[in-house]
């Protein structure tokens, strides 16, 4: 996704008079910096010279949410690791490893100089990713299983507990 691709609508630059220009095709996760470092919040964009409109925290917001793809059937794992640990390549393997698809990795610097990675994985229940990671020597902070692999896990013991009620007859 590109600057031109996120133009806040009914803003533009001859209105609104932003600091700074970027180009139309920069990519979005190069503007986003720029973007907070500009006083005012807002950068002009322009293609070939020519203004064409304006990017604000609004329209860039909405086009970071474009990028993520909404899913019911993901879990969110964070792990940390020191840089020089840190390979997207094997977090993948590890994933892969326990029969779960990688939707989306995130990475973020830590206070104390590590790397914390945000992995989306395709299954509903983290558990299995998780121990794949740690045997990878990954060390997982936090994992969340999807809202509905809780509900899928709920009624299916309910259900069990209906078929042992009825065995028990």
């Amino acid at each position: 996704m590109t600057a031109k691709e996120i133009l806040s609508p009914g803003k533009t630059a001859a209105e609104r008079r932003p600091v700074r220009m970027v180009e139309a095709d920069m990519p979005l996760l190069e503007v986003l910096p720029r973007l907070l470092d500009t006083p005012g919040r807002e950068l002009g964009v322009s293609d070939g010279g020519v203004s064409v409109g304006v990017i604000d925290q609004a329209s860039m917001l909405e086009g970071l949410g474009r990028m993520i793809a909404a899913r019911d059937d993901c879990s969110v794992i964070t792990v940390e690791c020191r840089p020089e640990e840190y390979s997207a390549s094997l977090l993948a393997h590890a994933v892969e490893d326990s029969d779960a698809h990688l939707v989306d990795l995130f990475t973020a610097p830590s206070d104390d100089g590590s790397i914390q990675v945000t992995l989306r994985v395709r299954h509903r229940d983290p558990s299995a990713a998780v121990r794949s990671l740690e045997r990878y020597d990954f060390h997982v902070v936090d994992a969340h299983a999807s809202e509905g692999g809780l509900r899928d896990a709920e009624v299916a013991a309910e259900r069990l507990l209906a078929l042992q009620t009825l065995l028990n007859v």
